[in-house]
């Protein structure tokens, strides 16, 4: 080998641990994306649907949101908690949360207030908090 192809594989296999090093910490762009995909009214509740993918490379074992929501008027109505439960790396999921005694009409906003539990052996304890990203497809804002 030479000392230009010598040098090359050096720095492909630097590069290549420090991209696996910062994949295994939840480097750039590894995060958790939280989408408030859908909501229905039905009897005297409001089912929220959510479409959340963990952009780790690893499984998180468990995450549970603390969760706000709020109503027309922009007051508290409630804070709860949100269990995703297991969340394998780089893979949608649907979950859906049943809220009694509120019509999805009567809310305004759902604000996630930080991760309540986050089990992710192998990655940083802020897996579930750290560059988590928020959307929604309806007309309820949701924030963190």
């Amino acid at each position: 080998m030479n000392k230009i192809s010598m040098a090359a594989a050096a720095m492909i296999a630097g590069l290549t641990l420090a991209t696996g090093a910062a994949a295994q910490d939840g480097g750039p762009g590894a995060a958790v994306t939280i989408e408030l995909n859908a909501v229905k009214s039905g009897d005297a509740a409001c089912t929220l649907t959510f479409l959340v993918t963990n952009g780790h490379p690893a499984r998180i074992d468990k995450a549970v949101y603390e969760t706000v929501l709020f109503d027309g008027a922009g007051q508290v109505d409630r804070l709860t908690l949100f269990d995703f439960g297991t969340l394998p790396a780089g893979r949608p999921r649907v979950r859906q949360f049943s809220v009694a005694g509120v019509t999805c009409d009567g809310l305004s906003r759902v604000l996630i207030n930080g991760a309540h539990t986050c089990t992710a052996p192998g990655l940083a304890d802020t897996a579930c908090e750290a560059g988590l990203t928020l959307k929604t497809r309806t007309d309820i804002e949701v924030i963190g």
